[in-house]
Protein backbone atom coordinates (compact mmCIF):
# COMPACT_ATOMS: atom_id res chain seq x y z
CA UNK A 1 0.00 0.00 0.00
CA UNK A 2 1.65 3.19 -1.10
CA UNK A 3 -0.73 5.66 0.74
CA UNK A 4 -1.60 9.26 -0.71
CA UNK A 5 0.12 10.51 -3.54
CA UNK A 6 -0.47 14.08 -5.52
CA UNK A 7 -2.01 12.54 -8.50
CA UNK A 8 -4.89 15.04 -8.72
CA UNK A 9 -7.00 16.07 -12.37
CA UNK A 10 -9.39 18.30 -11.76
CA UNK A 11 -8.01 20.58 -9.18
CA UNK A 12 -5.68 23.74 -10.06
CA UNK A 13 -2.95 22.27 -7.45
CA UNK A 14 -1.54 19.34 -6.93
CA UNK A 15 -3.58 18.00 -3.69
CA UNK A 16 -1.29 15.56 -1.17
CA UNK A 17 -3.38 15.79 2.32
CA UNK A 18 0.22 16.42 4.16
CA UNK A 19 -0.20 19.80 2.67
CA UNK A 20 -2.09 22.09 5.47
CA UNK A 21 -3.47 24.07 1.97
CA UNK A 22 -4.57 21.12 0.26
CA UNK A 23 -6.26 19.38 3.47
CA UNK A 24 -8.61 21.75 3.86
CA UNK A 25 -10.71 19.94 1.69
CA UNK A 26 -11.00 17.28 -0.56
CA UNK A 27 -12.16 14.43 -2.22
CA UNK A 28 -10.17 11.13 -1.45
CA UNK A 29 -10.47 8.46 -4.18
CA UNK A 30 -9.41 5.31 -3.07
CA UNK A 31 -7.90 3.07 -6.32
CA UNK A 32 -8.00 0.16 -4.60
CA UNK A 33 -11.67 0.25 -4.19
CA UNK A 34 -11.79 0.57 -8.38
CA UNK A 35 -9.68 -2.36 -8.58
CA UNK A 36 -11.47 -4.11 -6.22
CA UNK A 37 -15.28 -3.49 -8.06
CA UNK A 38 -13.83 -3.98 -11.52
CA UNK A 39 -11.86 -7.66 -10.13
CA UNK A 40 -16.24 -8.30 -8.71
CA UNK A 41 -17.79 -7.31 -11.79
CA UNK A 42 -15.96 -8.90 -14.10
CA UNK A 43 -16.55 -12.13 -12.11
CA UNK A 44 -20.32 -11.43 -12.23
CA UNK A 45 -20.35 -11.03 -15.71
CA UNK A 46 -17.70 -13.28 -17.38
CA UNK A 47 -17.63 -14.13 -19.81
CA UNK A 48 -18.77 -11.14 -21.07
CA UNK A 49 -16.20 -7.92 -21.10
CA UNK A 50 -16.34 -4.83 -18.87
CA UNK A 51 -16.32 -1.65 -20.30
CA UNK A 52 -15.57 1.05 -17.41
CA UNK A 53 -17.26 3.71 -18.43
CA UNK A 54 -15.45 6.94 -17.00
CA UNK A 55 -17.38 9.87 -18.59
CA UNK A 56 -18.16 12.99 -16.96
CA UNK A 57 -14.37 12.81 -15.17
CA UNK A 58 -15.16 9.45 -13.85
CA UNK A 59 -18.45 10.46 -12.18
CA UNK A 60 -16.65 12.89 -10.66
CA UNK A 61 -13.50 10.64 -9.17
CA UNK A 62 -11.14 12.13 -11.88
CA UNK A 63 -10.89 10.24 -14.96
CA UNK A 64 -7.38 9.96 -16.24
CA UNK A 65 -6.55 7.60 -12.63
CA UNK A 66 -9.33 5.52 -12.43
CA UNK A 67 -9.77 4.57 -15.90
CA UNK A 68 -5.50 3.41 -15.14
CA UNK A 69 -6.65 1.31 -12.26
CA UNK A 70 -9.63 0.26 -14.05
CA UNK A 71 -7.69 -1.02 -16.84
CA UNK A 72 -4.92 -2.77 -14.42
CA UNK A 73 -7.49 -4.29 -12.71
CA UNK A 74 -8.91 -6.30 -15.92
CA UNK A 75 -11.42 -4.35 -17.71
CA UNK A 76 -11.50 -4.81 -21.24
CA UNK A 77 -12.60 -1.04 -22.77
CA UNK A 78 -13.57 2.14 -21.65
CA UNK A 79 -16.57 4.60 -22.40
CA UNK A 80 -16.91 8.19 -22.52
CA UNK A 81 -20.19 9.95 -23.61
CA UNK A 82 -18.16 12.64 -25.76
CA UNK A 83 -15.18 12.62 -28.19
CA UNK A 84 -13.32 15.66 -26.14
CA UNK A 85 -13.18 12.95 -23.19
CA UNK A 86 -11.84 10.16 -25.46
CA UNK A 87 -9.16 12.27 -26.55
CA UNK A 88 -7.76 13.02 -23.45
CA UNK A 89 -7.18 9.35 -22.77
CA UNK A 90 -5.68 8.98 -25.87
CA UNK A 91 -3.52 11.67 -25.52
CA UNK A 92 -2.46 10.19 -21.91
CA UNK A 93 -1.20 7.08 -23.55
CA UNK A 94 -4.29 4.72 -22.78
CA UNK A 95 -4.86 2.21 -26.04
CA UNK A 96 -7.62 -0.01 -24.39
CA UNK A 97 -10.64 -0.42 -26.99
CA UNK A 98 -12.69 3.31 -26.12
CA UNK A 99 -16.05 3.94 -27.02
CA UNK A 100 -17.65 7.43 -27.71
CA UNK A 101 -21.28 7.75 -28.01
CA UNK A 102 -22.96 11.24 -27.37
CA UNK A 103 -22.25 13.78 -30.42
CA UNK A 104 -23.17 16.95 -32.18
CA UNK A 105 -22.56 18.05 -35.95
CA UNK A 106 -19.21 19.74 -34.38
CA UNK A 107 -17.86 16.94 -33.09
CA UNK A 108 -14.42 16.18 -34.62
CA UNK A 109 -15.07 12.72 -36.10
CA UNK A 110 -11.26 13.20 -38.13
CA UNK A 111 -9.58 13.25 -34.85
CA UNK A 112 -11.51 10.53 -33.12
CA UNK A 113 -11.07 8.30 -36.26
CA UNK A 114 -7.40 9.39 -36.21
CA UNK A 115 -7.05 8.06 -32.32
CA UNK A 116 -8.88 4.90 -33.00
CA UNK A 117 -11.72 5.82 -30.92
CA UNK A 118 -14.90 3.35 -31.72
CA UNK A 119 -18.27 6.19 -32.24
CA UNK A 120 -21.48 5.09 -31.29
CA UNK A 121 -24.08 5.69 -34.34
CA UNK A 122 -27.94 6.52 -34.19
CA UNK A 123 -28.36 7.92 -37.56
CA UNK A 124 -26.86 10.86 -39.16
CA UNK A 125 -23.68 10.53 -37.52
CA UNK A 126 -22.80 7.78 -39.96
CA UNK A 127 -22.18 10.00 -42.87
CA UNK A 128 -19.92 12.54 -41.68
CA UNK A 129 -17.80 9.51 -39.77
CA UNK A 130 -17.67 8.03 -42.87
CA UNK A 131 -16.25 11.24 -44.68
CA UNK A 132 -13.91 11.77 -41.82
CA UNK A 133 -12.39 8.37 -42.73
CA UNK A 134 -12.76 8.50 -46.09
CA UNK A 135 -10.75 11.68 -45.77
CA UNK A 136 -7.61 10.02 -43.39
CA UNK A 137 -7.41 7.22 -45.39
CA UNK A 138 -8.28 5.20 -42.17
CA UNK A 139 -10.95 2.58 -41.28
CA UNK A 140 -13.67 3.99 -38.61
CA UNK A 141 -15.08 1.88 -36.12
CA UNK A 142 -18.74 1.98 -35.33
CA UNK A 143 -21.26 1.09 -33.32
CA UNK A 144 -25.27 1.13 -34.19
CA UNK A 145 -27.50 2.06 -31.67
CA UNK A 146 -30.93 1.24 -31.03
CA UNK A 147 -33.55 3.17 -29.30
CA UNK A 148 -35.46 0.01 -27.71
CA UNK A 149 -37.65 2.56 -25.44
CA UNK A 150 -35.45 4.95 -23.48
CA UNK A 151 -36.22 7.38 -26.23
CA UNK A 152 -33.60 9.74 -25.92
CA UNK A 153 -30.29 8.18 -28.69
CA UNK A 154 -30.69 5.54 -31.14
CA UNK A 155 -32.53 4.35 -33.92
CA UNK A 156 -35.87 3.69 -34.59
CA UNK A 157 -36.97 0.49 -35.26
CA UNK A 158 -38.40 1.45 -38.49
CA UNK A 159 -35.18 3.16 -39.75
CA UNK A 160 -33.11 0.49 -38.24
CA UNK A 161 -32.44 -2.21 -41.47
CA UNK A 162 -31.70 1.37 -43.60
CA UNK A 163 -29.03 2.00 -41.15
CA UNK A 164 -27.76 -1.19 -40.65
CA UNK A 165 -27.45 -1.39 -44.74
CA UNK A 166 -25.58 2.22 -44.93
CA UNK A 167 -22.97 0.65 -42.46
CA UNK A 168 -22.94 -2.11 -44.33
CA UNK A 169 -22.22 -0.44 -47.16
CA UNK A 170 -19.51 1.85 -46.13
CA UNK A 171 -18.14 -1.71 -44.48
CA UNK A 172 -17.77 -2.51 -47.93
CA UNK A 173 -15.92 0.50 -48.94
CA UNK A 174 -13.62 0.02 -46.61
CA UNK A 175 -15.02 3.48 -44.90
CA UNK A 176 -15.56 1.52 -41.78
CA UNK A 177 -15.78 -1.44 -39.63
CA UNK A 178 -19.39 -1.87 -38.26
CA UNK A 179 -17.99 -3.17 -34.64
CA UNK A 180 -21.48 -3.55 -32.29
CA UNK A 181 -24.62 -2.95 -31.83
CA UNK A 182 -26.01 -1.87 -28.23
CA UNK A 183 -28.74 0.05 -26.40
CA UNK A 184 -29.77 1.28 -23.03
CA UNK A 185 -31.93 0.28 -20.58
CA UNK A 186 -34.70 2.47 -19.01
CA UNK A 187 -36.04 1.11 -16.14
CA UNK A 188 -33.12 -1.64 -15.23
CA UNK A 189 -32.67 -0.16 -11.33
CA UNK A 190 -36.33 -0.87 -10.82
CA UNK A 191 -35.88 -5.26 -11.75
CA UNK A 192 -39.22 -5.82 -11.41
CA UNK A 193 -40.92 -3.35 -14.09
CA UNK A 194 -42.06 -5.63 -17.41
CA UNK A 195 -40.31 -3.17 -19.87
CA UNK A 196 -37.00 -4.06 -19.18
CA UNK A 197 -38.19 -7.30 -21.12
CA UNK A 198 -39.39 -5.99 -23.64
CA UNK A 199 -36.26 -3.58 -24.23
CA UNK A 200 -34.41 -6.94 -24.44
CA UNK A 201 -36.65 -8.73 -27.08
CA UNK A 202 -36.26 -5.68 -29.27
CA UNK A 203 -32.54 -5.69 -28.80
CA UNK A 204 -32.21 -9.32 -29.38
CA UNK A 205 -34.83 -8.73 -32.66
CA UNK A 206 -32.48 -4.89 -33.75
CA UNK A 207 -29.35 -7.50 -33.44
CA UNK A 208 -30.82 -10.55 -35.93
CA UNK A 209 -31.78 -7.91 -38.46
CA UNK A 210 -28.04 -6.87 -38.01
CA UNK A 211 -26.45 -10.27 -38.43
CA UNK A 212 -29.33 -10.93 -41.08
CA UNK A 213 -27.69 -8.76 -43.17
CA UNK A 214 -24.06 -9.83 -42.78
CA UNK A 215 -23.14 -7.80 -40.07
CA UNK A 216 -20.00 -9.25 -38.36
CA UNK A 217 -20.70 -8.11 -34.64
CA UNK A 218 -17.82 -7.71 -32.19
CA UNK A 219 -19.72 -6.35 -29.55
CA UNK A 220 -23.58 -7.01 -28.31
CA UNK A 221 -23.84 -4.19 -25.61
CA UNK A 222 -26.89 -3.36 -23.09
CA UNK A 223 -26.01 -3.73 -19.66
CA UNK A 224 -25.76 -0.76 -17.60
CA UNK A 225 -24.69 -1.25 -13.68
CA UNK A 226 -28.43 -2.33 -12.56
CA UNK A 227 -28.85 -4.82 -15.10
CA UNK A 228 -25.07 -5.84 -14.61
CA UNK A 229 -26.24 -7.07 -11.07
CA UNK A 230 -29.36 -8.16 -11.72
CA UNK A 231 -30.51 -9.37 -15.38
CA UNK A 232 -27.74 -11.78 -16.44
CA UNK A 233 -29.73 -11.92 -19.76
CA UNK A 234 -28.84 -9.05 -20.90
CA UNK A 235 -25.09 -9.25 -20.48
CA UNK A 236 -24.27 -10.39 -24.13
CA UNK A 237 -20.74 -10.26 -25.15
CA UNK A 238 -19.54 -6.55 -23.37
CA UNK A 239 -21.44 -4.55 -20.42
CA UNK A 240 -20.81 -1.19 -19.43
CA UNK A 241 -20.47 -0.20 -15.84
CA UNK A 242 -21.12 2.93 -14.64
CA UNK A 243 -21.85 3.72 -11.08
CA UNK A 244 -21.06 0.16 -9.74
CA UNK A 245 -17.60 0.83 -11.19
CA UNK A 246 -17.25 3.18 -8.11
CA UNK A 247 -18.93 1.11 -5.46
CA UNK A 248 -22.40 2.68 -5.12
CA UNK A 249 -25.52 0.89 -6.13
CA UNK A 250 -27.67 1.40 -8.54
CA UNK A 251 -30.82 -0.20 -6.92
CA UNK A 252 -32.94 1.21 -4.25
CA UNK A 253 -32.80 -0.37 -0.47
CA UNK A 254 -29.60 -2.69 -1.37
CA UNK A 255 -26.50 -1.33 -0.21
CA UNK A 256 -22.89 -1.54 -2.11
CA UNK A 257 -21.55 -3.77 0.79
CA UNK A 258 -24.84 -6.08 -0.24
CA UNK A 259 -22.90 -6.26 -3.92
CA UNK A 260 -19.96 -6.61 -3.04
CA UNK A 261 -18.69 -3.38 -3.79
CA UNK A 262 -17.03 -0.52 -2.08
CA UNK A 263 -17.23 3.18 -2.45
CA UNK A 264 -14.16 4.99 -3.90
CA UNK A 265 -14.82 8.73 -2.74
CA UNK A 266 -14.85 10.32 1.00
CA UNK A 267 -15.82 13.53 0.95
CA UNK A 268 -14.06 15.16 3.67
CA UNK A 269 -12.99 18.97 4.78
CA UNK A 270 -11.21 20.20 8.00
CA UNK A 271 -13.63 22.26 10.17
CA UNK A 272 -12.87 25.82 10.23
CA UNK A 273 -14.44 27.45 12.93
CA UNK A 274 -16.00 25.86 16.13
CA UNK A 275 -17.71 28.23 19.23
CA UNK A 276 -20.36 28.01 22.23
CA UNK A 277 -23.73 29.39 21.49
CA UNK A 278 -26.70 29.72 23.59
CA UNK A 279 -30.01 27.97 23.16
CA UNK A 280 -31.82 29.36 20.48
CA UNK A 281 -29.15 30.36 18.00
CA UNK A 282 -30.13 30.83 14.31
CA UNK A 283 -28.16 29.25 12.11
CA UNK A 284 -27.29 30.18 8.63
CA UNK A 285 -29.68 32.27 5.72
CA UNK A 286 -33.13 32.39 6.76
CA UNK A 287 -32.72 31.88 10.22
CA UNK A 288 -34.30 27.76 9.75
CA UNK A 289 -32.76 26.56 12.20
CA UNK A 290 -32.44 27.17 15.60
CA UNK A 291 -30.44 25.81 18.26
CA UNK A 292 -32.85 23.80 21.03
CA UNK A 293 -30.24 23.92 24.17
CA UNK A 294 -26.93 25.69 24.26
CA UNK A 295 -24.45 23.87 22.10
CA UNK A 296 -21.09 24.51 20.17
CA UNK A 297 -21.65 25.13 16.12
CA UNK A 298 -18.68 23.91 13.86
CA UNK A 299 -17.90 25.32 10.42
CA UNK A 300 -17.51 23.08 7.80
CA UNK A 301 -15.98 24.94 4.21
CA UNK A 302 -17.43 23.34 1.56
CA UNK A 303 -20.81 24.35 0.28
CA UNK A 304 -22.98 24.40 -2.76
CA UNK A 305 -20.38 26.07 -5.26
CA UNK A 306 -17.96 23.04 -4.00
CA UNK A 307 -21.01 20.71 -5.40
CA UNK A 308 -22.50 20.09 -2.02
CA UNK A 309 -26.55 19.98 -2.69
CA UNK A 310 -28.10 23.05 -1.02
CA UNK A 311 -30.78 21.22 -0.24
CA UNK A 312 -29.48 18.56 2.01
CA UNK A 313 -30.45 19.99 5.33
CA UNK A 314 -30.27 17.13 7.89
CA UNK A 315 -27.73 15.44 5.82
CA UNK A 316 -25.12 13.20 8.04
CA UNK A 317 -21.64 14.87 8.80
CA UNK A 318 -19.03 12.81 10.88
CA UNK A 319 -16.74 14.64 13.42
CA UNK A 320 -14.60 13.02 16.12
CA UNK A 321 -16.14 9.54 15.35
CA UNK A 322 -19.80 11.54 16.43
CA UNK A 323 -22.65 11.69 13.90
CA UNK A 324 -24.10 15.05 13.60
CA UNK A 325 -26.12 16.93 10.81
CA UNK A 326 -26.08 19.75 8.92
CA UNK A 327 -28.04 22.45 10.83
CA UNK A 328 -29.65 25.21 8.45
CA UNK A 329 -29.26 26.06 4.74
CA UNK A 330 -26.16 25.01 2.92
CA UNK A 331 -24.41 28.66 1.80
CA UNK A 332 -21.78 28.61 -1.39
CA UNK A 333 -19.18 28.40 0.61
CA UNK A 334 -19.83 26.67 3.90
CA UNK A 335 -22.23 24.92 6.52
CA UNK A 336 -23.09 24.30 10.07
CA UNK A 337 -23.27 21.53 12.49
CA UNK A 338 -24.64 21.64 15.37
CA UNK A 339 -22.60 19.80 17.78
CA UNK A 340 -25.35 18.57 19.97
CA UNK A 341 -26.10 14.98 21.81
CA UNK A 342 -23.49 15.11 23.12
CA UNK A 343 -21.51 19.13 22.80
CA UNK A 344 -18.30 18.34 23.09
CA UNK A 345 -16.67 19.13 26.05
CA UNK A 346 -13.54 21.41 25.02
CA UNK A 347 -15.36 22.51 21.45
CA UNK A 348 -12.23 24.27 20.44
CA UNK A 349 -10.00 21.00 20.38
CA UNK A 350 -12.44 20.32 17.49
CA UNK A 351 -10.84 22.82 15.28
CA UNK A 352 -8.97 21.95 11.94
CA UNK A 353 -10.77 18.14 12.58
CA UNK A 354 -12.11 16.13 9.85
CA UNK A 355 -15.78 16.35 8.84
CA UNK A 356 -16.48 13.08 6.85
CA UNK A 357 -19.72 14.08 4.94
CA UNK A 358 -19.65 10.64 3.04
CA UNK A 359 -17.72 7.46 2.57
CA UNK A 360 -17.63 3.92 2.74
CA UNK A 361 -19.48 2.92 5.33
CA UNK A 362 -17.55 0.34 6.38
CA UNK A 363 -14.75 2.43 7.82
CA UNK A 364 -17.60 4.52 10.08
CA UNK A 365 -18.36 7.27 7.51
CA UNK A 366 -22.44 8.28 6.12
CA UNK A 367 -23.01 6.68 3.00
CA UNK A 368 -23.37 8.68 -0.10
CA UNK A 369 -27.22 8.06 -0.08
CA UNK A 370 -27.65 9.21 2.53
CA UNK A 371 -26.99 12.71 1.39
CA UNK A 372 -28.96 11.91 -2.01
CA UNK A 373 -31.87 10.68 0.15
CA UNK A 374 -31.57 14.55 2.32
CA UNK A 375 -30.63 16.29 -1.16
CA UNK A 376 -34.06 14.61 -3.10
CA UNK A 377 -31.56 12.80 -5.71
CA UNK A 378 -29.41 10.22 -6.80
CA UNK A 379 -25.81 8.92 -5.52
CA UNK A 380 -24.77 9.22 -9.41
CA UNK A 381 -25.42 13.03 -8.88
CA UNK A 382 -24.04 13.64 -5.48
CA UNK A 383 -20.73 12.14 -6.56
CA UNK A 384 -20.74 13.52 -10.21
CA UNK A 385 -21.27 17.46 -8.95
CA UNK A 386 -18.05 17.78 -6.49
CA UNK A 387 -16.42 20.85 -8.07
CA UNK A 388 -13.03 21.41 -9.53
CA UNK A 389 -12.59 23.63 -6.22
CA UNK A 390 -12.50 20.51 -3.98
CA UNK A 391 -8.86 18.52 -5.11
CA UNK A 392 -9.29 15.23 -5.65
CA UNK A 393 -6.31 12.74 -4.03
CA UNK A 394 -5.49 9.13 -4.65
CA UNK A 395 -4.97 6.58 -2.08
CA UNK A 396 -3.36 3.60 -3.57
CA UNK A 397 -2.27 4.55 -6.77
CA UNK A 398 -0.32 2.17 -8.01
CA UNK A 399 -0.66 -0.55 -4.75
CA UNK A 400 -0.57 -3.86 -5.94
CA UNK A 401 -3.04 -5.30 -8.46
Amino acid sequence: MTGVTDRTDTAPEPADLTDPRAAERSAVVDLAAIRHNVRTLRTRVAPAALMAVVKADAYGHGMLPVATAALEAGADWLGVAHVSEALVLRRAGLDAPLLAWLHTPATDFAAAVEAGIDLGVSGWELEPIAAAAAAAGRTARVHLKIDTGLGRNGCTAEEWPVLVRAALDHEAAGRLRLVGVFSHLAVADEPVRPETDAQVAAFRAAVAIAEDAGARLEARHLANSPAILTRPDTHFDLVRAGVSLYGLSPLAGISSAELGLTPAMTLRAAIANVKHVPAGQGVSYGLRYRTGTASALALVPVGYADGVPRIATDAPVLIDGQRHTVAGRIAMDQFVVDLVDPVPSDPAALLGADAVLFGDPATGAPAVEEWADAAQTINYEVVTRIGSRVPRVYRNDGAAR
